[in-house]
């Protein structure tokens, strides 16, 4: 399985997109509206901000999930045992951010929103009738309005070498929510699992934008869509004295809205969120 960045600009994008995450999970676009000058603006005031102690005034507020997370309270993926090795902000429009980088990502988060609202409208436009049958309602619709999108701010802090033995950046996880919206890292690590069990490498080539199915999305498909595991290795013959700097959007449904017979958005969220261990 190779990873072929789709031409956003092409007459046959959409169709390409939605056949890409159907095969593999992941759907990976170049030419999108997203400016590179944007993400990397971003990448350098969080830089500043992860290197520095101004961020432990931000901690998480535990029943609404806004805030800073340091390292020691980092997720553990599901089925595993070791603590990723990260930290990272919440940001949402109503919650806690540092006053001089709300801009900024204020400005991100309504960009990706929009270009995501238009994913999931290919993803519907091009779903089977059968699978389209499934939806409560349309896919756009279930994510407007939300305020429950989070925007991660995420920092894989270099690796010095003694490290938890087993512990890598991000274990291998799926995503809770619909799609993930995810502008290429300034650092190689991203891998997702093919059908065949073997690990494939992303296109990291900046500019280039990753899309992935989330859990949400296969239940309210039945499946049809699959939410694919991927994770964040410690690279090898890669510099580990660098920090990574990711930017992903969850794109996250009203709490109200059915997903399936077993589960609304509300619902999954919450029973997701304690396995993590994270409430």
């Amino acid at each position: 399985m190779i990873l072929q960045a789709i031409d956003y600009t092409s007459p046959t994008a959409q169709k390409d997109f939605v056949q890409s995450l159907r095969d593999t999970g992941f759907g990976v676009l170049k030419n999108h509206p997203i400016q590179k000058h944007l993400v990397s603006a971003i990448y350098q005031e969080w830089q500043a901000f992860f290197d520095g102690e101004t961020k432990n005034d931000y901690r998480y507020n535990v029943g609404t999930q806004d805030g800073f997370f340091p390292s020691d309270v980092s997720e553990t993926a599901k089925g595993h045992t070791q603590k990723d090795i990260k930290e990272y902000f919440h940001y949402y429009p109503w919650g806690q951010c540092p006053a001089d980088k709300k801009a900024l990502l204020a400005q991100y988060y309504a960009e990706a929103n929009t270009l995501a609202l238009e994913l999931l409208t290919w993803v519907e436009k091009h779903s089977p009738v059968e699978v389209a049958q499934q939806y409560s309602q349309p896919l756009s619709s279930m994510v407007e309005g939300s305020d429950q999108t989070l925007l991660r701010v995420l920092h894989y802090p270099p690796l010095k070498g003694d490290e938890t033995l087993g512990a890598i950046r991000a274990g291998a996880h799926e995503d809770i929510n619909l799609l993930t919206i995810l502008p290429s890292a300034n650092e190689p690590g991203l891998q997702v699992k093919a059908k065949d069990g073997s690990w494939v490498g992303v296109p990291c080539d900046f500019g280039t934008l990753v899309v992935n199915i989330g859990d949400m999305l296969q239940e309210a498909s039945g499946g049809y869509f699959p939410s694919t595991s991927h994770r964040v290795i410690n690279p090898e013959g890669a510099d580990k004295t660098k920090s990574r700097i990711s930017l992903p959007l969850f794109l996250h449904p009203k709490p109200d809205v059915v997903l399936s017979k077993r589960h609304t958005a509300g619902s999954y969220l919450h029973e997701r969120l304690v396995e993590l261990g994270v409430i």
